[in-house]
């Protein structure tokens, strides 16, 4: 039995007055999700058209590092504050098999 890696993309548009609190919480983020053992991405996008939105592209080894990765410290905190400072879209994806 192989494990397909898992997609993470959300999308968040700041709240306003809030983009650079959002963006100041996700970059605090970044080395805690990247020393995650089963991630393989963790990348922060912000929309040329919006710089109040943000993409967040992540990438994990398999289902279970995307649940580890909900069961850390650092996701729990962000969790609790994106309420107040986005509204969120996040989808988990896997791979198409184009063979």
């Amino acid at each position: 039995m192989t494990t397909k890696p898992a997609k993470i993309v959300a999308i968040l548009t700041a709240l306003p007055g809030k983009a650079g609190e959002l963006q100041a919480l996700l970059s605090s983020m970044a080395p805690s999700c990247r020393s995650e053992p089963g991630n393989l991405r963790w990348d922060i996008w912000q929309d040329r058209g919006n710089p109040e939105r943000f993409v967040l592209d992540e990438l994990y080894v398999d289902e279970a590092a995307v649940e580890a990765h909900r069961d850390t410290p650092h996701f729990k905190d962000y969790a609790a504050r994106i309420g107040s400072l986005a509204e969120r879209t996040a989808h988990v994806v896997t791979p198409v098999n184009l063979a």
